[in-house]
């Protein structure tokens, strides 16, 4: 295996941040450990370690570093290499068994097998195999995998530890003097048979280089400094009082209380509370008061690390807002800071600001942000759970902070509201600063109907504008040019391009590559002067197995072509960086922002121009299958992480991201076709907000919809979403794209419509993607029918030509 440099130089940057993603859950000193040595390791994670999950979150990098491998290459002995072969086996009889079910669950649901396979759990299976390792440490690492297409489940082998892993964790836990139980997750299992065990790491899936990173931590060169961005917590105290999994509505009862904020209303105590992580040393944390100038509230701190080993620690600062008209969460997240590595004694001064306006709740009875009068209440600590009062505000009458329009349709229902518990009387020593009702400006939205037309667009034919809107298909098939995720030809692999019809006419095209854990193209490619190919097939890599016929059905489906005789096939592998969780739990700005420049930097050397990432949903539901690629239930984290990746990416020039999924995209179960009900409030204050936060901060270059219906209308075909609120209110000032509508995806019981092309141009989408004829002729009909305006192809194509240009021209 020959790296390249470019490869080396993002590995050892990548390796160096991994130890700030993983989260201690659990330690008695008996870790890390002095030198390598013998060690017995087992669990389903410890050989086939996952990097990450699956669909557009998987990367094609040169190479794996699994626990097994990482631990062998520090120097340390594995004793149980019978037992891991061993598992091996078992691994591969449930996968034929899995495989099999997959396939007869396709047939029921009436539906390719591919589709129904994408993203499918298989559940760990039992087994009985002997713990026979030598050795006075060992190590049980507990892998469970998740993906695009399909929601995780409330059983055993998923969210649930099999009734083996809980046996064998246990015996281990007395059998070996020291033990860890490690956990390479792409989110929350259920802990609780297991609570005895006195050192738990959250390892995550932290990319190719997840063992290594792991050997790191186990031997002390790093020390883990990550915090929960979830909340991990026993199944049955989770709540239940929306809806999940159903496969036409789903209604979000539970209106803003959101992980911690329903824990921490409701007076329900999880495993592990959100912003929680320990460290292999120990940090004092003293507040040096609270400030206010104007709506700005400033609280100084100093952390000092205590212990005797060097680290890091999050600082975090929540606010509990005063119960009024609105019903308020018994605390909100408003700011955080992360110290520098802190050697053993060394002290840090810190500071965090917020905007008072930036923690206003949204009265949709007048359509307004507003802050009710009472007092604020500040909070400090590093968890949720473990926060002293450092001050307070006090507001002698309401304010209203922006004025807005009443959007996004109606709920069948009132928002959850908990019991309201007696206000807390705050000591005579804390400090109350009062707030001037008048140092607020009340921001009020224009909705004007505007738009520029590009003076070059004026001689463009209708039919031109029209190919503008669309993503690239094959004219001769009515199909784009290529399976899912795989149709680019200007990068093999890539997930799509704009229309490249045009070229004559001076319009660039733009290639796309999926992520969110680093660039998604073919790892090998040949090129012929019709563009560059796959050797094989990216999207479906994974699900060959699926199909009647493997290697038939997948060149038809996808349209392959075969190398040319003497065809030179070339490679580019790319970095596989953290999954979105494990980057949000490192709580680091300046992290995440430098893997966004290692994404840039590698898009620069593959000629990628957009990257469809970062994933911004919300972690509502433990069980959503793509909450890996997300960052957190806190939309303020979200919106931070997500703004310094992008900051990262469009660091380069003529690179860009695209912030997705626009909104409420929480599930994977039907996920073309499930409409989201949801309250106007929940979704300002929760699911749009982190969208909100990276436009203002980074300005993203695209943002793209998602798939599902928001009260009755898919977000694609929204003008409220896409007009109103993205580029009116939040200041967008760039091209909305839908997510890759194709064909074959409606389940015939399925009761919601399909999106259509021409309702999506006229709502404000400038790129259908990734493009069929059937949306050219569906546009070309409405625009003949006065449903599709030409001044609207017009304002859609000057959006799209100005992005163009920024990219490259720069």
């Amino acid at each position: 295996m020959q790296l390249t440099q470019l490869e080396k130089e993002h590995a050892k940057r990548v390796r160096s941040m991994l130890s700030e993603c993983m989260v201690l859950l659990k330690t008695n000193g008996d870790f890390p450990l002095t030198e390598p040595g013998k060690i017995a390791l087992y669990g389903s994670g410890a050989r086939n370690t996952l990097r990450g999950g699956t669909g557009s979150g998987e990367v094609y990098s040169h190479f794996t570093i699994s626990v097994e491998k990482g631990l062998e290459r520090a120097g340390f002995t594995i004793t149980t290499k019978d037992w891991l072969d061993a598992y091996d086996e078992i691994m591969k009889e449930a996968r034929q068994a899995f495989l099999a079910d997959v396939k007869r669950r396709a047939k029921e649901h009436h539906v390719n097998p591919v589709v129904e396979g994408m993203g499918a759990v298989m559940l760990q299976p039992e087994y009985e195999l002997p713990l026979s390792g030598e050795g006075d440490v060992a190590v049980y690492v507990l892998s469970r995998i998740c993906g695009e297409g399909n929601d995780r489940k409330a059983k055993k082998g998923d969210f649930f530890l099999t009734d083996t892993e809980v046996r064998d964790i246990l015996a281990l836990n007395k059998q070996y003097a020291k033990f860890m139980l490690v956990l390479n997750v792409g989110g929350p299992v259920d802990l609780s048979k297991v609570s005895e065990v006195k050192n738990v790491l959250l390892l995550s899936q932290l990319g190719a280089l997840t063992g290594a990173g792991f050997a790191d931590v186990l031997l002390g060169k790093k020390n883990p400094s990550g915090k929960l961005a979830t909340t991990w917590a026993a199944w049955e105290d989770y709540s239940k009082i929306g809806e999940f999994g159903d496969r036409d509505d789903t209604r979000y009862r539970e209106g803003i209380y959101v992980g911690y904020r329903y824990f921490d209303s409701v007076g329900k105590t999880p495993l592990y509370p959100f912003g929680y992580g320990l460290s292999f040393t120990k940090f004092e944390m003293e507040s040096q008061g609270a400030e206010l100038c104007g709506e700005i509230v400033t609280v100084k701190l100093t952390v000092k690390n205590v212990g005797e080993l060097s680290g890091k620690e999050v600082a975090q600062l929540y606010v509990s807002v005063p119960q009024g008209k609105l019903d308020q969460p018994k605390q909100t997240l408003a700011g955080f800071v992360k110290t520098k590595e802190l050697a053993p004694g060394e002290s840090q001064e810190l500071m965090i600001a917020f905007a008072l306006s930036d923690i206003a709740s949204y009265d949709a009875e007048t359509s307004s942000f507003v802050l009710e009068k009472g007092v604020y209440v500040l909070r400090l600590g590093n968890s949720s759970r473990n926060l002293s009062v450092c001050g307070a505000l006090k507001l002698s009458k309401d304010v209203v902070t922006k004025q807005v329009r009443h959007c996004l349709g109606t709920t069948d229902f009132e928002d959850f509201k908990p019991e309201v518990t007696e206000e807390e009387k705050l000591s005579k020593d804390v400090t109350v600063l009062t707030v001037d009702p008048k140092a607020f400006e009340v921001t009020k939205v224009r909705y004007r109907e505007d738009g520029d037309v590009d003076p070059e667009l004026l001689d463009f034919s209708d039919d031109e504008l029209i190919y503008l809107n669309i993503g690239s298909f094959d004219q001769s098939e009515g199909q784009f040019g290529g399976a899912i995720g795989n149709s680019g030809r200007m990068v093999a692999g890539s997930a799509g391009e704009t229309t490249g019809v045009l070229r004559e006419k001076g319009i660039p095209v733009l290639s796309m590559a999926d992520g969110p854990a680093g660039l998604r193209i073919s790892k090998k490619f040949w090129v012929d002067e019709d563009g560059a190919h796959s050797v094989g097939n990216v999207m479906l890599e994974g699900l060959a197995d699926f199909l009647p016929k493997p290697a038939a059905f997948l060149m038809k489906l996808k349209g392959a072509k075969r190398p040319k005789k003497g065809a030179q096939i070339q490679s580019q592998y790319c970095t596989s960086i953290p999954i979105g969780t494990a980057l949000a739990q490192s709580f680091n700005m300046r992290l995440a922002q430098r893997c966004g420049d290692v994404i840039g930097r590698e898009m620069e050397e593959f000629g990628v121009d957009l990257w469809l990432a970062p994933a911004m949903n919300i972690h509502r539901d433990i069980r959503c299958g793509r909450n890996f690629e997300y960052y957190s239930e806190d939309p303020l984290v979200t919106g931070k992480i997500a703004a310094a990746i992008t900051t990262g990416v469009q660091s380069h020039r003529g690179r860009g991201v695209t912030i997705k999924h626009f909104a409420a995209n929480n599930q994977e179960t039907n996920r073309y076709y499930n409409n989201s009900i949801v309250s106007e409030r929940a979704m300002r204050e929760i699911y749009l907000k982190g969208f909100e936060i990276c436009v203002r901060e980074a300005a993203p270059m695209t943002v793209m919809t998602s798939y599902n219906l928001l009260n009755g209308i898919h977000t694609s075909e929204r003008r409220d979403l896409i007009d109103w609120v993205l580029r009116k209110e939040f200041g967008f000032n760039g091209v909305v794209m839908t997510d890759w509508i194709v064909d074959g995806t409606r389940p015939k019981d399925t009761a919601n419509p399909e999106a259509r092309a021409s309702r999506i141009a006229a709502a404000g989408g400038e790129l259908i993607m990734p493009g069929r004829k059937s949306d050219f002729d569906d546009m070309k009909e409405a625009l003949k029918a006065g449903r599709l305006t030409r001044k609207q192809l017009l304002i859609n194509g000057t959006r799209l030509l100005h992005l163009l240009r920024r990219l490259k021209e720069e």
